[in-house]
């Protein structure tokens, strides 16, 4: 197999008549208050189950080398001595998409849990994303007014690559628990 990186396609080298397969991998961000739904929706995207069951996004306690923050969670592992972020409220699915006989968009989903917004680790969350969705739930008004806040937080937070012109990152809103 050969390489991914983030919406940049790398291809094995051409062999006789085998066609090229070009893979995109795309970082997006699921965020929304608390309680809107975000990993239902993923959980319907990615593995089409649904559970009305409600359960909040875990925060997993990781144990991060000293160059870099553990994306992984490995709740089994002791928490080091030194001074690292101790809790991670972040959790990622995969969705691979076979788009045509030569093309494989896979989309990383970060479900970034509701109360994250009010911490400092959305940086690092937020960090080589390409697009957000913006989650609220209709049955609950006070969730579209946290929609403004959510936007403000990804806009002064992430932007697209140079390469990709920079800027906002595109972001979508959706509203859900209707009917």
């Amino acid at each position: 197999m050969h390489s991914t990186y983030s919406g940049f396609p790398h291809s094995a080298l051409p062999q006789s008549n085998i066609p090229e397969v070009k893979e995109y991998l795309y970082k997006i961000l699921v965020v929304g208050d608390l309680g809107t739904g975000k990993t239902s929706i993923i959980k319907r995207y990615v593995h089409n189950i649904f559970s009305m069951h409600y359960k909040s996004t875990i925060r997993y306690r990781v144990a991060c080398g000293l160059a870099e923050l553990c994306a992984t969670p490995l709740p089994h592992l002791p928490l080091p001595s030194s001074p690292v972020p101790s809790q991670i409220g972040v959790d990622f699915a995969l969705k691979v998409i076979q788009w045509s006989p030569t093309t494989v968009v896979r989309l990383q989903l970060w479900d970034i849990a509701g109360q994250e917004r009010f911490g400092n680790m959305t940086r690092v969350y937020y960090k080589e994303a390409l697009g957000a969705l913006v989650v609220y739930d209709v049955t609950r008004p006070q969730t579209f007014e946290g929609v403004h806040r959510w936007k403000a937080d990804l806009d002064q937070k992430v932007a697209l690559p140079e390469a990709w012109g920079g800027g906002n990152i595109p972001v979508v809103l959706l509203a859900n628990k209707v009917g």
